[in-house]
């Protein structure tokens, strides 16, 4: 199914200033928040909709990006949101810092990104944030990269509750097992994190002595993450549920990787495009030549004519990197540069004032021009 336009999205016009972008998504995110419309799937997934168009208008170099190429022009770069915790944390200056607070919080009960499990407030795990190196050709050709981490995982003495065996966790007598209390604020309900459970619902007699009643332990995990051909320096890859586990029985969060090219020391990319440069010499580009020069994929060979001049590009169809949405590859880009020799034999020598007297007895029409306009420009009073 086609994405749906982002301004169409927002309701609001190509022209819209980024305070006009930014209230039309509060209006959005607070008519289809996941509170005011439980279970209801047409509204979680404007929701998330909401969420993908605000994220790429809010930002004006992806703005930009947008208007001019469309959907295609954000290739690795749009969001897309799994999950609603993902699209509170990302947007925390319009949810608050505490997920789904903020504006919500008096209004929707402050349910945040998760959901409710018999009355206790239910959140996915926290997302994590890793960097990834990779060399130009793997970000041509894609790679698999094993990725070496600290996180969370859930307890195993206790498998999660934080309780010591023999024991659970027990309803928190304060908030009913909610998370929250409330207190009545003209003809709002305002909701806050219960202070005696800290929003879990339960609290704890007999601390896991594993994990000191915390339900999970720090360990190093290994992951491996596959990264496309053609990714761009800094795009960023959503590895689902690979982040921390969720305290309250909710999902993980993701594992979001950073990917950083590496300079290559003879490629360069503009784009899709490869561009290259290869010196010629005075002889070669006067005469003409065929050179062999590398690729991404082995060597190729380019014809050059003769009378070439010094920075004229010649291109190699499909020699480039493969589009990252989509079919095909863009192109190499050969950029001939005329290498003046530095130190010359004898013999050079020769031949080379042999080649400047003969230039002086037959000037070409283009240099004649030059030199007739030279003269007349010294010989005016």
């Amino acid at each position: 199914m086609a994405k749906r336009d982002y301004y169409e999205v927002l309701g609001v016009s190509r022209e819209a200033s980024q305070d006009d972008v930014k209230r039309a998504y509060r209006k959005l995110a607070m008519k289809y928040h996941p509170d005011r419309n439980p279970g209801d799937k047409e509204a979680e997934d404007k929701f998330k909709e909401a969420a993908e168009a605000y994220e790429v208008l809010h930002d004006e170099e992806k703005r930009a990006r947008y208007d001019r190429f469309g959907h295609e022009g954000l290739a690795g770069q749009a969001q897309g949101f799994s999950n609603f915790e993902d699209i509170f944390s990302h947007f925390s200056d319009i949810f608050g810092s505490g997920g789904g607070g903020s504006i919500f919080d008096g209004i929707f009960g402050g349910m945040g990104g998760g959901g409710f499990a018999g009355g206790r407030n239910v959140r996915a795990g926290a997302s994590l944030k890793c960097r990834v190196n990779i060399a130009f050709e793997e970000a041509a050709f894609g790679c698999a990269k094993t990725i070496e981490l600290r996180r969370n995982e859930l307890c195993e003495s206790c498998s999660g509750s934080g309780a010591a065996a023999g024991s659970k966790p027990k309803q928190c007598p304060t908030c009913g097992g909610r998370g929250q209390v409330y207190r009545n604020q003209g003809f709002f309900s305002v909701a806050t994190t219960c202070p005696n459970c800290h929003g879990q619902g339960t609290i704890i007699d007999k601390p896991c002595a594993s994990c000191r009643g915390e339900g999970h332990t720090p360990k190093t995990v290994r992951i491996r993450v596959n990264i496309p051909g053609g990714v761009e320096d800094g795009t960023r890859l959503r590895v689902p549920d690979e982040g921390e586990p969720s305290a309250s029985g909710g999902p993980r969060g993701d594992l979001y990787c950073y990917v950083f090219v590496e300079d290559h020391d003879f490629f360069e990319r503009r784009g899709d495009d490869v561009v290259c440069e290869v010196p010629i010499t005075f002889s070669q580009a006067t005469l003409g030549t065929d050179l062999e020069v590398p690729t991404l994929r082995g060597k190729a060979r380019v014809k050059i004519p003769a009378g070439t001049q010094s920075g004229q590009v010649f291109r190699l169809r499909g020699q480039g990197f493969p589009h990252l949405q989509g079919y095909g590859e863009g192109d190499q880009i050969v950029q001939v540069i005329l290498e003046t020799p530095k130190k010359l034999t004898k013999r050079h020598e020769e031949l080379f004032r042999e080649l400047a007297d003969l230039d002086e007895k037959h000037v070409s029409a283009k240099r004649k021009g030059f030199l007739d306009s030279l003269k007349k420009y010294f010989t005016e009073e």
